[in-house]
């Protein structure tokens, strides 16, 4: 992104040599002749450096208009680098410059070589502090918000789940708002997480925020940032959401939660690209891609009026649902033992297997609490299985949550053949036809599935 660079100086000439000198340099530039300028244009623009002379024409010679001006500046942007010139120079009123904030001190007339240095240097410098700022306010956001789980946790056996990520994998190459919706559990926070780690934005912030965390009176403060004396309690300067996320990823989890009262001014920067910290009428850019999630049904919720409608379009460019545990049979397995691995590295615990009876059971499962159960069930398995091997005793799941096989008829009359025909015959309707999936659900082999589908003369 270009810089923009501000130039105050009351000589026409003056302003023109600058102008012609950084213009080539590939800077914007914005010129002004007064020091009431200057803070006008501060106000109002996002300004990467300032170049100003130190003498204007109510005083000429003693610098003082200039000193007046770099305190002005630092009061209002004090991380602002600025550089100052004269023609007038002496030591005592570069020490004075510099005292009061200027970052530098050239000399008219100037070395064109020298100027650019220290331009680039001072750019250098400011980029490199605002970087340090940002990454402080993102460990302690780190600190209280949980991010997504590292992408080793992303299992992809079954035909959902991959063509869930073939899809991700297109995506990430776009600039695409996306919206990924399904139930709770499902992996939403770790698929958008996914997201940036495989896109153009990688080497970019990822921050996250869940939108039913934030009290509705420090919506803006929280997306947008404040500056010091906003209200009672802004102490300091605060970097929001947006800033922190510059050139990477937002992600806004439990989509849903926004107030509608906060819902326009969200929208406002999404459509605008552009945001103000509370407090401030400088305006900012807002190059950020947005993913957001929510378990909720937005469309509902629209015609019950609690959503806006234009900020559903502006967030669901492409929208996408993450499949529940219960679609993905093919994935519960490799789960399991995925989360049997973790759990036994993290308690320092020798790691027990599934028998084959315990992992048909778990496909059997409905996962009302899906991914997120499922982990939780192998933590707790962990300590409650004292041998070697976890059995279906150990697993202590709910009956309630099994999946339920209709049968036609009266099941007392039923053979066991018929049953077996049956059972088949539900199971692949289940998994919507797909062979590989329905025999892993019933722990079958291909084979051994296809063999009981040519014996009861199954299509």
């Amino acid at each position: 992104m270009k810089k923009t660079i501000l130039i105050a100086d009351d000589d026409q000439n003056i302003i023109a040599s600058l102008k012609f000198l950084l213009d080539d340099q590939g800077f914007d530039i914005i010129a002004v002749d007064s020091p009431a300028a200057v803070i006008e244009t501060l106000c109002r623009h996002q300004i990467d450096l300032v170049l100003m002379d130190m003498n204007y024409q109510s005083d000429t010679t003693s610098g003082a208009e200039g000193l007046q001006l770099v305190k002005q500046i630092q009061l209002q942007d004090s991380e602002l680098p600025i550089i100052v010139m004269t023609g007038w120079a002496t030591v005592d009123i570069a020490v004075e410059a510099l005292k009061s904030g200027a970052s530098d001190f050239i000399q008219k007339p100037w070395n064109d070589d020298q100027l650019q240095n220290s331009i680039n240097n001072q750019l250098r410098v400011a980029n490199a502090e605002k970087r340090a700022k940002r990454l402080t306010q993102q460990n302690k956001i780190l600190e209280t918000e949980q991010y997504p789980v590292e992408n080793s946790e992303i299992i992809a056996e079954s035909t959902s789940m991959k063509q869930l990520l073939s899809s991700l994998n297109e995506l990430a190459l776009s600039d695409m708002n996306i919206l990924l919706t399904g139930d709770n559990g499902t992996g939403k926070s770790m698929l958008a997480h996914y997201l940036h780690k495989v896109s153009s934005r990688k080497q970019q912030a990822f921050v996250s925020v869940n939108m039913g965390g934030i009290a509705e009176n420090l919506f803006e403060s929280e997306m947008f940032g404040h500056v010091k004396g906003a209200f009672t309690d802004a102490r300091e300067d605060r970097i929001g959401r947006f800033e922190l996320a510059e050139g990477g990823t937002l992600f806004l989890d439990e989509l849903a939660n926004i107030p509608m009262s906060q819902q326009a001014k969200l929208l406002r920067v999404l459509e605008e690209q552009k945001f103000e910290r509370v407090g401030s009428s400088k305006t900012q850019s807002a190059n950020v891609r947005i993913v957001s999630a929510t378990n909720a049904d937005l469309n509902e919720l629209i015609t019950k009026s609690e959503f806006r409608q234009d900020l559903y379009y502006r967030l669901n460019t492409i929208e996408l649902r993450i499949p529940s545990l219960s679609e993905r049979v093919a994935d519960i397995k490799p789960l399991a033992n995925f989360f049997l691995d973790k759990y036994s590295q993290k308690y320092n615990k020798q790691c027990p297997k599934l028998s084959n009876n315990a992992i048909s059971r778990l496909q059997q499962y409905q996962w009302p609490g899906n991914i997120r159960e499922l982990s939780h069930l192998m933590e707790r398995v962990l300590f409650t299985c004292k041998g070697e091997v976890i059995e279906c005793e150990h697993l202590f799941l709910k009956q309630d949550n099994f999946q339920q096989v209709s049968l036609v008829g009266d099941a007392p009359d039923l053979t066991l053949e018929e049953i077996e025909q049956q059972v088949l015959q539900s199971r692949l309707q289940h998994h919507q036809g797909n062979v590989t999936e329905t025999a892993r659900s019933l722990g079958l082999s291909r084979s051994g599935y296809y063999r009981r589908i040519n014996k009861h003369e199954l299509e």
